[in-house]
């Protein structure tokens, strides 16, 4: 499935930034954002670090499919969102931002990642999930075609059927 710009690969950091280590440093949370080609990048120190991983924590209750599941992206929201506004930054196609480039990395990452769950959760609510592995917990964000992932990994799929397959042939 093909996914805005926001939808996709802000909802995918988001997903990352849930499943980081809720203990990482500022360079590990820059690492991630590298790898997730997130600019304009900035600098992290400890303090908005510590930030970034409180904002996770809020970001995580939104890929569980609950009743208030609105009401959470809204509230990520209203405190994430300015006004918006197209960018080129970067040599970038022109795209929206929720927040000023300028602004500093945390405020723009939270107005980044709730402007993207949010339009997965107006697109779609059942592309956002949690590994249905028992004991996993990570959550993802599923481009499938068929839109029917259910576990983060093959492995852990893999894992669920084999003990499947076992229980029945023991």
């Amino acid at each position: 499935m093909h996914f805005n710009p926001y939808g996709g690969a802000a909802a995918e950091l988001a997903a990352a930034l849930v499943n980081a280590d809720p203990d990482s440093t500022a360079d590990e949370l820059l690492d991630l954002l590298r790898e997730h080609d997130y600019k304009p990048l900035g600098a992290l120190d400890d303090d908005q670090a510590r930030d970034l991983t409180a904002w996770a924590a809020r970001l995580s209750p939104v890929f569980d499919h609950t009743p208030d599941q609105i009401a959470l992206v809204n509230d990520l929201l209203a405190e994430g969102a300015a006004k918006p506004y197209i960018s080129t930054h970067d040599g970038r196609r022109p795209h929206l931002h929720f927040a000023p480039e300028h602004a500093p990395t945390p405020q723009r990452l939270r107005a980044f990642t709730a402007a993207g769950l949010a339009h997965v959760v107006c697109d779609d609510p059942g592309r956002l999930g949690r590994c249905a592995r028992p004991g996993c917990g990570t959550v993802y964000v599923d481009t499938s075609r068929n839109g029917r992932r259910r576990f983060c990994t093959t492995r852990c799929a893999n894992r669920v059927h084999v003990a499947d397959h076992r229980t029945r042939t023991a």
